[in-house]
């Protein structure tokens, strides 16, 4: 059984999670009317990952005989900037839900709640990938220094991301 305090911590971090599916689906939309459809295919990906990690708390709180209570999601912006501004925004985000992932993982070990601990493994698990992935696309937007043909090669190498 989950604390009230762990429930409404996981709570907020699944508003979180479909506020990060809503940011980087506004990005990818941003990409899309700039022709950068492969910048604009990966983001929409990385959207639907986040919405997927927003269910997958959904279910660990049902599982553990927790209620679960949507929260109003902020609206995103919809302007970015330069694909390399995109992506530092992607990466600043994601270093965010890191520490707030730390932050949930700290909780559930106070609380010695180790079901909730194993559940936010995989989170921190994945931020490390979520990271890395984010620094590794700023790094190849760093080297083509906003080239036109590199661009679009970069985003043509992008938009082969698939799902899974």
């Amino acid at each position: 059984m989950l604390s009230k305090e762990m429930q409404g911590a996981l709570n907020a971090q699944i508003t979180r999670e479909f506020h990060a599916s809503y940011l980087y689906l506004a990005m990818s939309a941003y990409c899309e009317t700039k022709s950068f459809e492969g910048f604009a295919k990966w983001l929409q990906l990385q959207s639907q990952e986040e919405w997927e990690h927003g269910m997958r708390l959904y279910k660990h709180i049902l599982d553990r005989g927790g209620t679960v209570v949507l929260d109003a999601i902020e609206a995103p912006p919809s302007e970015f900037g330069t694909p390399l501004e995109v992506f530092e925004k992607v990466l600043a985000h994601e270093q965010k839900v890191t520490k707030l992932i730390d932050e949930l993982y700290a909780k559930a070990a106070e609380e010695k709640d180790y079901a909730t601990q194993i559940e936010l493994q995989w989170f921190v698990t994945e931020q490390v990938e979520e990271e890395k992935n984010a620094e590794h696309i700023i790094a190849l937007l760093k080297m083509v220094d906003a080239r036109e043909a590199a661009l679009l090669v970069l985003d043509k190498h992008l938009g082969k991301r698939s799902e899974g």
